[in-house]
């Protein structure tokens, strides 16, 4: 059974919130909605589930049209951010709600809440209320509630926002893990780059309501096809900064001088954008092709167990995403590391021209 999208389109008055979108969704595994805010993946959700009509296009389910068929008619689950659970009833019957809807029997109603809540862990807690459990168990219950139905399609629109680090983790793990040889297809909305590679599966990255690029989730980080994806499936964003191919090698603003290595002899001479990802840059010679870069300190932000460099080289600014805490002041200058086999390489407009050496990434 997949879900096919052909050239969905949804236009409210003048503005255009989804365009052109053509999309094939399999069972097993996630499939990740990656995009900034406004992006378009509630819109598109809610045009998968049937809450929304599209303006042009076709959805088809398992071959059958069903792009006029409201939500009712279809074997849709959905999962908010919110934790969206019935105040007045105890867990057990949030869980059971879907199923007493359906009208199924009393000795399969049990069977099921008992399983689903087993899965998601919280069977120790089905007497008590919604109010009477933490963000992650309320989440838990919401989740819960929507696998109990076996539906075909399942969308999650950032169930995780609110809930701490260490619980989004947890639950990522578990959620992967259960779709892993799942028959339904799940579809997970998010902003953050981290989370599609925790959920792996396939991710389309989402632009202004067009599909930037869409793969294997892996395929798509390490081979963006434009500088807009980089720049969506990096965080902190993707450094760029201008460049020129020639003879020599690369030539990165003003005069940082990249040599001629294998991924980058091939290219097409002249004007480039050249990207590389804040975790690829480093305050101490990593390998023996680093080229050194002399830059000002402008900030630097200690964030847990990490440090994030803001720094410049003449026009040239670049975060330095390090491990550990670094106190640096500003104004310090200090040597920025980048090894040449890491850099991404964009023609003038965007599209992608070289992807780093995987070998060098894995270093």
């Amino acid at each position: 059974m997949a879900l096919v999208l052909e050239h969905i389109s949804k236009r409210v008055g003048a503005e255009s919130h989804i365009d052109d979108v053509s999309l094939t969704l399999e069972p097993g595994g996630f499939h990740v909605l990656l995009g900034r805010t406004l992006a378009g993946k509630t819109t598109l959700m809610r045009l998968m589930a049937g809450l929304d009509r599209p303006t042009a296009g076709r959805i088809l389910m398992d071959g059958r049209d069903v792009t006029r068929d409201p939500v009712q008619k279809r074997n849709v689950a959905m999962v908010y951010q919110q934790f969206i659970n019935y105040p007045s009833l105890n867990v057990y019957d949030n869980i059971a709600s879907p199923l007493k809807v359906a009208g199924r029997d009393r000795a399969e109603i049990d069977r099921r809440v008992r399983e689903v809540a087993e899965l998601v862990h919280i069977e120790m807690f089905l007497d008590r209320l919604p109010a009477e459990l933490s963000g992650g168990q309320q989440q838990r219950c919401a989740m819960a509630r929507a696998l109990v139905k076996e539906a075909d399609l399942l969308l999650f629109d950032e169930p995780l926002v609110n809930l701490d680090y260490k619980l989004r983790e947890e639950l990522r793990t578990e959620m992967r893990e259960i779709f892993r040889t799942s028959g339904t297809i799940a579809v997970y909305a998010s902003t953050e780059p981290v989370e599609a590679l925790s959920l792996g599966g396939h991710t389309a990255v989402l632009h202004e309501g067009r599909l930037a690029q869409f793969g294997r989730t892996v395929e798509v980080y390490h081979r963006p096809a434009s500088v807009e994806v980089g720049k969506v499936f990096s965080d902190p964003p993707i450094n760029l900064f201008p460049g020129r191919l020639d003879g020599r090698g690369l030539s990165i603003g003003r005069d940082i001088q990249v040599p001629q290595i294998a991924h980058l002899r091939d290219l097409p001479g002249g004007e480039c954008q050249v990207g590389v990802r804040a975790n690829h840059l480093f305050v101490q010679r990593h390998s023996e092709h680093d080229v050194a870069v002399d830059c000002e300190v402008e900030l630097a932000e200690i964030g847990g167990s990490e440090t994030f460099i803001h720094v410049r080289h003449g026009d040239i600014e670049l975060t330095v995403q390090q491990e550990g805490i670094h106190v640096l002041t500003l104004g310090d200058r200090i040597p920025v590391f980048m090894d040449p086999r890491q850099l991404f390489v964009f023609d003038p407009g965007g599209k992608l021209l070289a992807t780093p050496d995987r070998g060098a990434l894995a270093s």
